[in-house]
């Protein structure tokens, strides 16, 4: 049981990874995330990220406590894993890297990472550590008003491997894009990955290495 059950329905603010305030009033809380409700949104926060956590503050506005949740069910112990599961072909807003967020649905969840589908960026395979928080829409909404024809809830057809790094290892020698292309020394062709370490061809034939722990986000544009 999390040590904040007894906070539940009060109002709260986070300081989580990346000197991020966030605030409004706790929903729920497991052993591994907690849910706020902004008035607006509800966010799934991984506790991992989160640094600091102010109960009983006092709120500029006052926000009324919602009688049902987008994603999970009040009367289960939640966990990232679950929510993540219950998320699958929900339209929803997860932050992962810098200052972006990335808009689309969870396919699949395996054992360290998950896949995720952006109308944008195509299957993602992102790992659960770095998962910042996940924000679903309201039903009403989609990505960009984009229509079940320029949208559709599709699985996806491409073979997963249980792991994150074993799901890189499938893709090697194709070209790839970690943490969305921010950096030109992030895009290149995969060549290999041992002890820890991506080898990774840029544009112009640079051989770099970069830490597969601190990689974020990848997807092939190939596929």
């Amino acid at each position: 049981m999390s040590a904040f059950v007894k906070f539940i329905g009060e109002n709260v603010e986070l300081t989580t990874s990346g000197n991020i305030k966030l605030s409004g009033i706790l929903i729920d809380t497991g052993s591994n995330i907690i849910v706020l409700f902004d008035g607006k949104d509800f966010l799934y926060i991984p506790l991992v990220h989160v640094h600091f956590i102010n109960f009983n503050c006092d709120s500029d506005s006052e926000i009324l406590k919602p009688d049902e949740v987008p994603i999970g069910n009040q009367r289960e112990t939640i966990s990232l894993r679950n929510i993540l599961n219950n998320a699958k072909g929900v339209f929803t807003e997860i932050f992962v890297t810098s200052n972006q967020s990335i808009h689309g649905y969870v396919t699949n969840v395996m054992n360290d990472y998950f896949v995720f589908f952006s109308p944008v960026h195509k299957t993602l395979y992102v790992p659960l550590q770095h998962l910042k928080w996940l924000k679903p829409y309201s039903q009403s909404h989609r990505p960009y008003s984009l229509d079940n024809e320029e949208l559709p809830l599709i699985p996806t057809n491409t073979p997963l491997s249980r792991t994150f790094e074993e799901q890189c290892k499938r893709n090697l020698g194709k070209a790839a894009v970690f943490d969305l292309g921010k950096d030109p020394n992030k895009i290149g062709k995969l060549i290999k990955i041992d002890n820890g370490q991506i080898e990774l061809v840029l544009a112009r034939n640079q051989t770099i290495y970069t830490n597969l722990q601190h990689v974020k986000t990848v997807h092939f544009p190939s596929l």
